[in-house]
């Protein structure tokens, strides 16, 4: 399986994105802004081509998730990121919910206002999870290309 993030508008403060799966598009995404040199908290990870994991680590960002969703085992991480630690693929609706993370959701907005928007991630969400983490959990390989358009 192969993902692929489009960037496509980033407004100095956030960024939003366009994510495929084997060449179909799937959903919306929200990332921090560009930054030449990184601020924690305030930059998204650079493009290039990643492998996803599983983040078996009990953080308490886990056990918030397993708190509000029965389904929820494990994070789903964008691995060996250079310069960052403990990426993931989660809910979320601004910049504010990212920390270098991405976050999916099913309805964005144009990203013409002072911070991105992105709505409908959880929905967004337990679709990539049900579809990627059995996979992942059973040792199959998954990239996620990210590119800058």
């Amino acid at each position: 399986m192969k993902l692929k993030l489009v960037r496509y508008s980033d407004n100095g403060n956030s960024t939003l994105g366009l994510l495929f799966i084997d060449g179909k598009f799937f959903c919306y995404t929200l990332e921090d802004e560009f930054r030449e040199v990184k601020v924690k908290g305030e930059t998204r990870i650079h493009s290039g081509t990643y492998q996803l994991g599983i983040n078996n680590n009990l953080t308490p960002l886990t056990e918030k998730y397993r708190r509000r969703y029965n389904w929820f085992e494990n994070h789903i991480q964008i691995m060996n990121v250079p310069g960052f630690n403990s990426v993931y693929i989660h809910i979320g609706n601004t910049e504010e919910n990212t920390d270098a993370c991405i976050l999916v959701g099913n309805s964005p907005n144009n990203n013409q206002i002072e911070k991105g928007f992105l709505g409908y991630s959880g929905p967004a969400f337990e679709k990539l999870y049900f579809n990627i983490f059995p996979l992942l959990k059973g040792g199959e390989e998954i990239t996620i290309e990210i590119v800058d358009n």
